[in-house]
This record gives structure tokens, C-alpha cells and sequence, in this order.
């Protein structure tokens, strides 16, 4: 008497066919979730015989899931605003560490908690590659990932100063024009430069650049004089060169000795210092030196830096978060909390920089959403409580037959 066991089958697939279908609807707004499928598969045969051709004569019996596989195809992505959020567009998979356990997701509804570490919602450390003075090794280890509001960066002393100005050409014989820049030295401390010029025949100036005397040891204000020359259409003819190697004197902060360029050419052959019969004026000064800073804000770029700006001004890359890649995504094994684990059936994960290595890039401050299709899932139900109702149909016929044949029994 097999045709009981024939509908159970049938009873038993249709309802794991229900439970992935409800469990793909529950989770219809959970943050990078994949949706799955049922997928069946007819049983063994029994044969009965053989038809008068010589053909067997074969009857099914029943039904199963054969497998439930994850549907990895890419969700909606939406922006959300919050820096923390980060979404993948493409292939590829979060690497997080939590209790000295690797699993991988395509949430990323991260945080930060009191230390700064970058964790996703059930606590787990997000990983990647922290940067060093601004610098990410891709080749280095995987580590969890820091973002401190108010980390400092280091400052940086002045190398390089450029002054776009002009001289007025008819200035007189003795007549001065003065301009100033702040340079910062090793510690971040500024110092106010000034440059005068003063006319010393046509087309002939000399430039003094001094520093305040309470800004060195024994009051030296001396840093730099020179002589300028210019041709009839008040091009600088001398120096043909910027000026290089020119010397702080020992400062009274105790910070290290410094030299820096002063840039008098954009180019080569373009001046940044002029002669014109226009007035004397400084149109812009810039340098490229720093103080220290602290972290304000950051966001994450599409290959996974995360770029900081700091209360100075400056930009740095504090790290990167790093994405994993299968050869078979299908062979991941599902723990919950929107977290896959690898497996023999999936590989090991190809580690990598988004963007690399087929890896997908990333969107910041945005999330992406569940791909369930609401009215695939729905046709789904349908499908499956039509096949619930036929097959439990199935048993009551048999259980009415089974009745009639007892009742034959004398």
C-alpha cells in the first residue's frame, strides 16, 4: 500500500516550500537578504511490469525539496544618509569577525561603539585594512576596522610656499611692499613669514624675508634676502629658478630644523612674481604645511576607503574596508543575523579591495535592501497551498478507499 506515503511526500515538500516562501516574506525588509527557493525533485520508481513493447512499466513514489538554494541577485539601494552605512553594488560579501569567528554578510547597517570599531548590528567587528599616516596596505592582514571621531592627525611642516604677486613698476627708488604667510613647523605651530621688497633701480628689487624674534632662540629674525630682476615686460629674468633650501632659524618651540622652497614659478617659464605698472598686491599665498587635527567627519568611497576630514582642513584615508569573493556563493552556509559561513562546497573566500578581483564596489552612506519580490512570493503561496490542499486530497481519498477495502473483510 504505497499511495499513503505518495501524498505524504507530497504534504511534506509543499509545506517546506511554504516555510522557505513565509520565511523569504518575514524578512522582506531585513537589510541585504537574499531571497531562496525551493526546489523539488520526484522520488525513485517502482516497476510493475512491462508493457507489451517491451517498455517498463514504472510508478512514482512522491515527492521532495531536493534543495533550497539562495537567489544572490542584487537589492535596491537606497541612500540613508548615515555615514556608517555602506552597500555592495555587485558581487562580494562584508568580512566580519566576532568571538574568533570569520563569517561573511551583505548588511551593512554598520556602527561604531565607545572605541570607535566599526561593527555590524549583533556586534561583530567589520574588517579591513587600517590605514598608517594616511597610507592603506591592501597586501597586509585583515584587522577590524577603527573610526574615532576626534583621532588627531599629525601635522605636517612646510616645504613649499608660493606668493603670487606683483611689483608695482613705478615704484620708486627705496619704496617697499610687504606681504606675510604662515608656515608650520614639525610640531604644528605656525609661524608668520614676512616678505618685503624694496625697489632698488628699475626693474631691480631686493626681497628680505624675516620671521618674529620671539619665535626663535637669541632673537633671530633673519631668514632669507636675495635680489630680484625683470626684463622690460616685467618677466622675472633672476632668480631663473624657485629659490630651495631656505633655513628657519632655531625655533623657540624646541621643533626640529626646517627648510622649505619658495616656489617663484607655477612652471617652467611662467612666473609667479611679476613687475607691471599695476599696484603692488598679493593676489594669493599658499603652503603646504599643516597643523594637527582631529577627525570631524568621514564617508566611504566606492572602493572602500574611508576618507576622514579633520578640523585642519585635511583630508586622510583611515582604512578600507576589504569584501570577500566565492567560487560558489550557492555553497555558503546561512548562520542567521544576515551572516553566511564558508564551506568546503563554497571555497575559500578571495580577499580583496573592492572593486578588484571581479569584487563589487561600495555605496556610502546607503543600504541595500532585500531582493524579495513581493509578488513573486505571493504567486509562490498560491502555487503551494494548491499543491498543500491537492495532496492532502490525495490522503483523504486514500483514507476513504482504505475504509471500503476493510469493509470488504468479512
Amino acid at each position: 500500500m504505497p499511495s499513503l506515503y505518495v501524498p505524504l511526500t507530497g504534504l511534506e515538500s509543499s509545506s517546506e516550500a511554504l516555510s522557505v516562501t513565509s520565511n523569504n516574506l518575514a524578512n522582506l525588509n531585513t537589510i541585504g537578504f537574499k531571497s531562496q527557493r525551493a526546489l523539488f525533485g520526484d522520488l525513485f520508481y517502482q516497476q510493475v511490469g512491462t508493457a507489451g513493447d517491451g517498455d517498463q512499466t514504472q510508478i512514482g513514489l512522491g515527492a521532495t525539496v531536493e534543495s533550497v538554494d539562495s537567489q544572490f541577485t542584487e537589492g535596491s539601494i537606497q541612500a540613508s544618509g548615515v555615514p556608517t552605512d555602506v552597500a555592495i553594488q555587485g558581487d562580494g560579501f562584508f568580512v566580519t569577525q566576532q568571538g574568533g569567528e570569520t563569517l561573511y554578510t551583505r548588511a551593512g547597517d554598520f556602527t561604531t561603539n565607545s572605541t570607535g570599531e566599526l561593527l555590524t548590528q549583533d556586534g561583530a567587528q567589520v574588517l579591513g585594512y587600517q590605514a598608517t599616516n594616511g597610507v592603506v596596505n591592501a597586501a597586509a592582514t585583515l584587522s577590524p576596522l577603527s573610526i574615532t571621531i576626534g583621532q588627531s592627525n599629525a601635522p605636517v611642516p612646510t616645504a613649499n610656499v608660493d606668493l603670487a604677486l606683483n611689483l608695482n613698476s613705478n615704484t620708486a627708488v627705496g619704496g617697499t611692499f610687504s606681504t606675510s604667510v604662515a608656515v608650520y613647523d614639525s610640531l604644528g605651530n605656525s609661524h608668520v613669514l614676512t616678505y618685503t621688497f624694496t625697489n632698488t633701480a628699475p626693474n631691480d628689487w631686493n626681497y628680505a624675508i624675516t620671521i618674529p624674534a620671539a619665535d626663535t632662540t637669541g632673537g633671530v629674525t633673519a631668514v632669507a634676502n636675495g635680489a630680484l630682476t625683470f626684463n622690460g615686460a616685467g618677466q622675472l629674468l633672476t632668480p631663473a629658478a624657485d629659490v630651495t633650501g631656505i633655513a628657519l632659524p632655531a625655533l623657540a618651540d624646541n621643533a626640529n630644523a626646517q627648510t622649505f622652497n619658495w616656489n617663484l614659478f607655477s612652471s617652467p617659464g611662467v612666473p609667479n612674481v611679476t613687475q607691471v605698472a599695476a599696484p603692488s598686491a598679493t593676489s594669493s599665498t599658499t603652503q603646504d604645511g599643516f597643523a594637527s587635527g582631529t577627525l570631524s567627519s568621514y564617508l566611504i568611497n566606492s572602493d572602500g576607503t574611508i576618507q576622514g576630514t579633520f578640523s585642519n582642513g585635511q583630508t586622510s584615508t583611515i582604512g578600507q574596508i576589504a569584501l570577500a569573493s566565492f567560487q560558489n556563493d550557492q555553497g555558503l552556509v546561512r548562520n542567521g543575523a544576515n551572516n553566511f559561513a564558508s564551506s568546503i562546497s563554497s571555497g575559500e573566500p578571495s580577499l580583496g579591495a573592492p572593486g578588484t578581483g571581479g569584487r563589487g564596489s561600495l555605496s556610502g552612506g546607503s543600504l541595500e535592501e532585500s531582493n524579495v519580490d513581493l509578488a513573486t512570493q505571493f504567486a509562490n503561496l498560491i502555487i503551494e497551498e494548491r499543491s498543500y490542499q491537492a495532496n492532502a486530497k490525495a490522503v483523504t481519498t486514500f483514507d476513504e478507499v482504505t475504509q471500503a477495502a476493510i469493509q470488504l473483510i468479512p
